[in-house]
């Protein structure tokens, strides 16, 4: 992380919210976000803001989310800090909104930690805890620490210059205060315990720390540096425990060697899937299952959920006319094979007529369209887990 990055992260205030809503001091209630759906399709969809009352156990809340990782997650974080790895910029954003609202997510418009908000019923859209007009209300109900281009490994955060998962989980450590400032020790302690965590990360160290540099292949063999990424992420998740998190899930790594980007980079003429980079995410995510299973065991009072995006994302990717899309091997911005961030830009890179029947928005994050197909995969009848 840079100097300015860290300069600023450690800065942000909350002083310019004087009062407490009075709603979030007494006792939490859930509620939809706007008026009674007119129909049960409406109450299933998966942006609905009333999916979450479907799917929880009775007399269960969730006051708030709080999300760490990578661009996946990322709802403009680093829009604050000098990086090279922003998308605050056209044609990003292109469906966000009333349209070609870029807010530096990688994406055409929502990304998961969005569409996860709104399934646990908390908020339709989830705030960059970097965001300068980030209210109290905010803190109190959910924030994304996600840096784009960061990973388990510091390694990875540090050649991207990007937010470290380390700083994310400080700078929720200051959120935490923040919280009991404004609302008692009492009332924290239980919006911590009955929050959800999500983190979702990894991708960036297979695919860039190590098959892009020798920085790390110099020391590690694949199941040697899964071991330390899974190991990373143990010990991520017991800090959690310790801050007093009690509902944790954790996205696995998805088939990287399937993105567009990688698959131009690795996968030959034919531009087949890399073989290499999917066998790593597979060992990686066999070892957190591990990892998890010990905490789990360990810590019978938390919930710790395993969310498996790789078979997800694999049969979408093989076969995406069984989930409405047409094109699974490219992206919609520019040419659809290597563009990302800086690269996908209005200046340089045609977009394709109709991004919802594309699987990828540009070389390596998916169609908001696609998200909302993932995460209803990964995420609907994995929820009751958390509680």
């Amino acid at each position: 992380m840079t100097n300015s990055a860290s300069s600023s992260y450690s800065g942000l205030t909350m002083s310019s919210c004087l009062t407490v809503p009075s709603s979030l001091t007494s006792s939490y209630s859930p509620s939809c976000f706007s008026a009674a759906p007119s129909s049960s399709s409406q109450i299933s969809s998966p942006l609905s803001p009333c999916f979450f009352q479907k799917y929880k156990p009775i007399n269960e809340t969730v006051p708030a989310l709080f999300v760490f990782g990578d661009s996946v997650v990322d709802t403009g974080n680093n829009n604050y800090i000098n990086t090279i790895f922003k998308s605050n910029f056209l044609p990003y954003g292109k469906d966000f909104g009333a349209g070609n609202q870029p807010t530096g997510r990688f994406s055409n418009g929502l990304v998961l930690s969005d569409i996860i908000a709104s399934k646990f019923g908390v908020k339709k859209l989830l705030p960059a805890s970097l965001d300068p007009n980030l209210k109290l209300e905010d803190l109190l109900t959910d924030v994304s620490f996600a840096s784009a281009a960061s990973g388990y490994d510091p390694l990875t955060s540090k050649l991207a210059s990007v937010i470290p998962l380390s700083d994310q989980l400080s700078t929720f450590k200051k959120y935490k205060n923040k919280i009991k400032e404004a609302v008692g020790e009492e009332r924290m302690k239980m919006i911590i315990s009955k929050s959800v965590y999500i983190i979702c990360t990894g991708s960036n160290d297979i695919a860039y720390s190590y098959a892009s540099t020798p920085l790390r292949q110099a020391h590690y063999d694949i199941p040697s540096y899964t071991h330390l990424l899974a190991s990373i992420a143990s010990n991520l998740l017991k800090e959690l425990y310790d801050l007093g998190a009690r509902r944790i899930g954790v996205v696995g790594m998805p088939n990287i060697g399937c993105v567009p980007a990688q698959r131009t980079i690795e996968g030959g003429i034919e531009r087949g899937c890399a073989d290499f980079e999917n066998q790593a995410a597979r060992i990686f995510n066999s070892k957190l299952v591990y990892q998890m299973d010990g905490l789990r065991n360990k810590f019978q009072d938390a919930k710790f959920v395993y969310l498996d995006i790789y078979n997800s994302l694999k049969d979408v990717v093989q076969n995406p006319a069984k989930y409405g899309f047409e094109i699974s091997n490219r992206g919609c911005c520019g040419t659809g094979v290597i563009e990302g961030s800086m690269l996908c830009n209005r200046y340089t890179s045609n977009i394709c007529f109709n991004p919802s029947n594309h699987v990828f928005w540009d070389s390596y994050h998916p169609t908001q369209n696609a998200y909302n197909v993932l995460c209803s995969m990964v995420l609907d009848h994995k929820i009751k887990d958390f509680f």
